[in-house]
């Protein structure tokens, strides 16, 4: 079957290029750093709904805080951080898609953990100090490497080398002991075709929650080869992080009166009472990246790309376990003064150690008329999941190196895909892109919670994607696209089930405005998923959420943001999302009984996400910008109990930059603010919620069920304060 598909794909496109090679197209000459992620980005007026962010708007509030937090102010995202103040374990949602349903690619090679689906942008530390220009794609979007899109995709572009020599230092201090210092330099262009460039960055935090401390380092290198028809870049980037867990999150009413508490590492006396808390009670990753990747431009009409990836990943985390099954760890109870010892307290690590491989290509032809890309995509991947005790109170027959759980995943992935834009005239453009996905996934040996963990399924997926646009003037288009994906199951959900691949069926509607005072776009969606997992609320004993197919549901919506020039100095940037979001006839086991709950909420969805930047230029040198976010209400559940609400929350930025022109020995300063939270408003952005049942000899099914939850209490008000000085 993958055969036929690619040579389906290849048939098509070699096809419509056969047909047009004669063409001669006059349109202006693309840049060559354009064609390393032209698979997976969509043009201005495609009819996919989307989102850029430049360099220049990222760097005004670059001060330390993380990729996800960079995005908060988009349409429709929603951003959680564990530490409560943007930097160590951070998150993000996209329609209430959690990171598992989206597609995170860098330079076109995916960034998704190939088993959990997830994107940790704690291991891509001071990454935003790197990135040329980012693509958020909402909803399924365009064919992309890696994990389907079942929210959104984010493209990421590494930085393109000016010509230009340079180096720069950027340094930043900020509330709970924040601090970020980085080196960059760029040698220009060397001998007509050669630039080198890097970055060397530390930023270290106490965090907003009590020891939620991170300790973040990282590199990026770049060597590049050019002329006008090549491109060849060798990219490296890697680091390593050291943050102490903050994923356990608290009660309500300690999040509402003791947020910044951190149950994390407590160590017990006899009588259940907290003395202490293990120092080390961390996560302790290294990740390594390499790329390879070869753009070439035949003439006007023909351009091609090559990649290769290869990720090393490597670390822990440890816990303290307070009076743990000795037998759990297979170690052998302790005589001592003739008392059976058969528990102890532990301190153990959890590690995972993985290899990622992606090599991919694709060919582009485009004319006045048509824009046509394929491609084909592999990468296999392969981590070993294993345990070990470093010590014990009563150590028993245990010897330092033994692992008491090891087991083995692995995943194989091939795609293809072609995908063209047909310019009828100057009024129509039509879109069509075809996809297979074939994915293997295997597990050996046992998991964590030491049980056998035996996995062995295939899948294949056919992912067709259509669309059209209207230009009715040079200020106004119009659009419509339908898009299918299908997704496979991560390592968790085989870990708490017998999970089904989810499929979606994405509708999008939309008008964009442009005029010299205003941009407009507005945007209907409707999203019709078959078995989506979605969040449960609860997890795992990892952190890591557990999800569960819900059957049929859906999410209806629209969606509005602008840019209003009010003066040349003013403007102001809204946004909003007003969406409904339902499992449709979802059943829940209660008191021991499956109970029919009909239409419920989806876990995680807010029905209103609002946003708003005002920003002023007074002089050229200096700006000012008011950012707001508004978050509705949202369950953490799917059976819409009151125990699982999060409430509303509204909080304001303000951020500050100004840029100083010294032309001596220093080109020029750039100077930033940023106060989070300005009005110290106390919010809570995420949490977990689960259910449990116990005996009740009163119910008539012999057992109740309770229900328990947890939140992530933010961080109130805080600034970070930064310089830049450019050589």
């Amino acid at each position: 079957m993958k055969n036929l598909f690619t040579f389906i794909c290849l048939g098509i496109i070699s096809f419509i290029s056969f047909s047009q090679e004669k063409t001669q197209d006059s349109t202006k000459t693309e840049k060559l750093e354009t064609v390393l992620i032209k698979a997976v980005r969509v043009k201005a007026n495609s009819p996919i709904t989307h989102s850029n962010l430049k360099k220049e708007e990222l760097a005004k509030r670059n001060l330390g805080q993380d990729i996800a937090t960079q995005l908060k102010f988009l349409p429709s995202v929603v951003t959680t951080s564990d530490a409560g103040a943007g930097i160590g374990y951070t998150g993000f949602r996209v329609r209430g898609t959690a990171n598992q349903g989206i597609n995170v690619t860098i330079n076109g090679i995916p960034y998704n953990d190939a088993e959990s689906a997830t994107t940790f942008f704690v291991n891509l530390q001071d990454f935003t100090s790197s990135v040329e220009n980012l693509q958020l794609q909402r909803g399924v979007g365009t064919s992309t490497n890696g994990p389907a899109a079942f929210g959104a995709s984010l493209n990421i572009l590494t930085d393109v080398d000016s010509d230009e020599a340079s180096t720069s230092t950027s340094h930043s201090i900020g509330s709970f002991n924040t601090r970020r210092h980085n080196v960059k330099f760029s040698t220009g262009l060397l001998n007509d075709h050669f630039i080198f460039s890097g970055r060397l960055s530390q930023i270290t935090s106490d965090g907003y929650i009590d020891r939620a401390s991170s300790d973040l380092k990282s590199y990026y290198l770049q060597g590049a080869y050019k002329d006008d028809n090549t491109l060849v870049k060798a990219i490296h980037f890697a680091g390593s992080e050291v943050t102490y867990q903050s994923w356990f999150g608290v009660d309500r009413d300690t999040a509402i009166n003791n947020p910044t508490f951190n149950p994390a590492g407590a160590i017990l006396d006899d009588q259940g009472d907290i003395v202490g808390f293990h120092n080390n009670q961390v996560d302790d990753y290294k990740q390594d990246h390499y790329q390879i990747h070869w753009a070439q431009r035949y003439n006007n009409n023909w351009s091609s790309n090559v990649s290769f990836n290869y990720t090393y990943g490597r670390g822990f985390f440890e816990e303290y376990e307070n009076d743990d099954d000795l037998a759990f760890y297979g170690l052998s109870p302790v005589q001592i003064g003739g008392e059976t010892i058969t528990t102890s307290d532990i301190v153990r690590r959890r590690w995972l150690d993985n290899d990622f491989y992606v090599l991919s290509g694709n060919v582009n032809y485009k004319d006045n008329q048509f824009d046509v890309t394929s491609g084909l995509f592999y990468s296999t991947y392969e981590g070993d999941h294993f345990g070990e005790v470093i010590w014990a109170r009563f150590a028993s027959d245990s010897e330092l190196g033994d692992r008491y759980y090891f087991g083995v995943g692995k995943k194989n992935e091939f795609s293809t895909f072609a995908k063209a834009d047909y310019r009828l005239n100057d009024k129509w453009q039509f879109y069509l892109d075809l996809q297979g996905r074939f994915v293997d996934y295997s597990t050996t040996g046992q998991n964590s919670d030491v049980a056998d963990f035996i996995v062995d399924e295939s899948f294949n997926f056919f992912n067709p994607k259509f669309g059209a646009s209207f230009k009715l003037n040079d200020k106004n288009h119009f659009y419509a696209s339908f898009a299918r994906a299908h997704r496979e199951p991560n390592r968790t959900d085989f870990e708490n089930g017998s999970p089904r691949p989810e499929r979606l069926d994405d509708i999008e509607v939309g008008w964009r405005h442009n005029s010299d005072k205003l941009a407009l776009n507005i945007n209907g969606f409707y999203m019709d998923y078959n078995d989506q997992l979605v969040l449960t609320g609860d997890r795992d004993l990892s952190g890591a959420p557990i999800r569960t197919n819900s059957g049929s549901s859906y999410r209806l919506g629209v969606e509005v943001d602008a840019n209003i020039a009010i003066t040349s100095k003013l403007n102001i940037q809204p946004n909003f999302a007003l969406s409904t979001n339902k499992n449709r006839d979802f059943f829940f086991q209660r008191n021991g009984v499956l109970t029919p709950l009909g239409d419920t909420d989806i876990s995680f969805s807010p029905n209103l996400i609002i946003g708003n930047t005002i920003a002023y230029r007074p002089t050229k040198e200096l700006y000012l910008a008011f950012l707001s976010k508004h978050v509705g209400e949202q369950y953490m559940g799917n059976i819409d109990n009151e125990a699982s609400l999060l409430e509303a929350f509204f909080v304001n930025d303000f951020n500050a930059t100004y840029n100083w022109k010294v032309n001596s020995f220093i080109d020029n300063i750039d100077i930033s603010l940023l106060v989070n939270n300005v009005f110290n408003e106390k919010y809570i952005s995420n949490g977990y919620f689960g259910s449990f049942d116990f005996p009740d000899s009163s119910s008539s099914t012999g057992v109740t069920t309770g229900f328990f939850s947890g939140f992530y209490p933010q961080a109130t008000t805080n600034f970070l304060l930064g310089v830049t000085l450019n050589f």
